[in-house]
């Protein structure tokens, strides 16, 4: 990978791992004020839509993480290309609304980074599979 590149992928995988281990200290210094953070799917669910802003992103996930409780996140492939990132990958989940776990769905991210912080968080997810255990039917 070129510098570029290779500075745009730490950033992100950096950005993911915070996520993960509930670093908000560690994200918010690597998400840009004008952060957008976009999640397709199924518009009856709390957290699918757009969201701008650092302030904005964290009251969506303070939404996010009150509705679904991620039981498993493994990243499979992941690329790197200038500004932009793709991650693939295996999640499951319990909802909190139905109490029902997911099971294993698949995911993709498209992420941009500019001067070292996330601009794009581009999530889409099989959002069936989560509309369905959210609203009790799987």
């Amino acid at each position: 990978m070129d510098e570029v590149t290779q500075a745009t992928f730490d950033t992100v995988m950096a950005f993911m791992g915070a996520m993960g281990g509930g670093d908000m200290e560690a994200m918010s210094a690597l998400m840009a004020d004008d952060m957008v953070w976009h999640n397709e799917g199924d518009s009856s669910l709390p957290w699918i839509g757009e969201t701008v802003g650092k302030e904005a992103i964290f009251e969506f996930l303070g939404v996010f993480s009150s509705n679904l409780q991620t039981t498993r996140w493994e990243n499979t492939d992941a690329f790197a290309s200038g500004d932009t990132v793709a991650v693939f990958g295996i999640m499951n989940g319990v909802t909190t609304h139905s109490g029902q776990e997911i099971g294993d769905f698949t995911f993709a991210l498209r992420a941009k980074v500019r001067d070292g912080q996330v601009v794009l968080w581009h999530w889409f997810e099989d959002s069936f599979a989560v509309s369905q255990a959210y609203h009790g039917r799987a």
